[in-house]
C-alpha cells in the first residue's frame, strides 16, 4: 500500500519574511523613482540656492573688509607709536648724557656727588623716591633727573600701548584670514551649483538677467527728470562711468568692485571721503525714507546693513551686486532683500 506524504508547506515565519522584504523593496524602488528627478535641481532652484549663497558671501565680504581696514589702521598707529618711541628713547640717552656730563664737571671740581653717585648705578625712580637726597643735588640736577622720569614713564606707557595694539592685529589678522576663506568657501559652493546647469538653462538665466537689465536701464532714463546735483550729482555720475566692470569681492576699483568699494571711489571722485565698508557709511549722513531719495544718496539694504549702492532715481539703483555680475542698474525690489533706509552724504 503506497503511502501518501504531505508536501512540505512554508511555516508562516517565512512568508511573513519573504513578504516584508519584497514589500521594503518595493518600497525602495519607488522612494527611488521619485528621487531620481529631484537629485538634480532645476535652474529656478539653483539660482535661488545660488543667490542665497551671494548674499552670505557678500556679508562676510563687508565683515573682511572692515578687519582689513582695521588692519590697516592698526599697523598705522603702531608705526606711529614705534617712531615716537624711537624718538623719545634718542631723548632720554640725550639727557642722561647730558646728566653724566653734570657729573663729570662735578667730579673734576671736587669729586662726584653720592647722590649723582646713586643715580648713575641705578633707576631714577628709585632715586627721585628717596626724597632725602634732593637736597643733595643743584636745581640743574634736578631739573635734569625729572625730565629723565617723565620720559622714562611716557616711554613705558607708549610701548603698552603698542604691544597692546600688536595683539589687536594679531587677533585682527586672524579673522581677516577667517573671513576670506568664508568668502571663497561660499563662492565655491555657489560655482559648484551653477556647474550643474545645462548650457540652455545657463543661456536662459542670463535671457532673464538682460531683459531685467534693460527694464531698469529704461526706467533710469525715464525717471532722468529728478537730475542729482553737488557732490551727490558728481559720485553718481562717477558711478555711472563704471557701469559694466566687474563684482570683485574686496575690490575699491577702479577696473573691479564689490558694493562698498564702488559707492566710496564714486564719492571719492567728488571729494568725499567715505568709510570701507556699508555699515560704517550708513552712518555718516542725514537718514531718509524710500519717498525723501534723490539721485546719488546712498541706499542700504538688508538687516544688517550689508548691502549699499546709489540711488538712480524711479525706484531703480545703481550698484555692483554681486560675484558673477558688473556694475549696474536693477530695481530696488529685487536686491533680495529689503531697503532699510537711505543716507545723503
Amino acid at each position: 500500500m503506497a503511502s501518501h506524504r504531505r508536501s512540505k508547506q512554508p511555516s508562516r515565519t517565512r512568508v511573513t519574511v519573504l513578504t516584508t522584504a519584497a514589500a521594503a523593496a518595493a518600497a525602495l524602488s519607488a522612494n527611488a523613482a521619485h528621487a531620481a528627478p529631484s537629485e538634480k535641481p532645476g535652474k529656478d532652484e539653483v539660482k535661488a540656492r545660488v543667490d542665497k549663497l551671494y548674499e552670505q558671501a557678500e556679508q562676510a565680504t563687508e565683515k573682511y573688509n572692515g578687519a582689513k581696514e582695521k588692519q590697516r589702521k592698526l599697523q598705522k598707529e603702531i608705526s606711529t607709536i614705534q617712531d615716537s618711541v624711537a624718538r623719545g628713547q634718542e631723548e632720554l640717552n640725550k639727557l642722561r648724557d647730558g646728566l653724566g656730563s653734570l657729573a663729570s664737571a662735578q667730579y673734576r671740581s671736587g669729586g662726584i656727588d653720592s647722590s649723582i653717585q646713586l643715580f648713575l648705578s641705578s633707576d631714577p625712580d628709585d632715586f627721585l623716591d628717596k626724597a632725602s637726597t634732593i637736597d643733595q643735588l643743584s636745581s640743574q640736577q634736578v631739573g635734569a633727573l625729572k625730565k629723565i622720569q617723565g620720559k622714562q614713564r611716557e616711554l613705558a606707557q607708549e610701548r603698552a600701548e603698542a604691544a597692546e595694539k600688536l595683539d589687536d592685529l594679531a587677533t585682527t589678522r586672524t579673522e581677516l584670514g577667517n573671513k576670506k576663506k568664508e568668502v571663497q568657501g561660499k563662492l565655491a559652493e555657489a560655482q559648484k551649483l551653477l556647474n550643474t546647469l545645462t548650457a540652455k538653462e545657463k543661456a536662459a538665466l542670463a535671457a532673464e538677467q538682460q531683459r531685467a537689465d534693460r527694464s531698469s536701464t529704461a526706467r533710469v532714463d525715464l525717471g532722468k527728470d529728478t537730475s542729482a546735483s553737488g557732490r551727490a550729482g558728481a559720485a553718481f555720475s562717477a558711478a555711472q562711468s563704471q557701469i559694466g566692470k566687474p563684482y570683485v569681492y574686496g575690490a575699491t576699483g577702479p577696473s573691479s568692485y564689490d558694493c562698498s568699494g564702488l559707492t566710496s571711489w564714486a564719492y571719492a571722485q567728488a571729494g568725499v571721503s567715505l568709510p570701507r565698508t556699508s555699515e560704517a557709511q550708513s552712518g555718516i549722513g542725514t537718514r531718509l525714507t524710500r519717498s525723501q531719495l534723490q539721485v546719488g544718496d546712498l541706499v542700504f539694504f538688508f538687516n544688517d546693513l550689508h548691502h549699499v549702492g546709489l540711488y538712480a532715481g524711479n525706484g531703480q539703483v545703481l550698484h555692483a551686486p554681486r560675484t558673477g555680475t558688473v556694475v549696474r542698474y536693477e530695481s530696488m525690489d529685487t536686491i533680495g532683500g529689503p531697503f532699510m533706509f537711505g543716507v545723503r552724504v
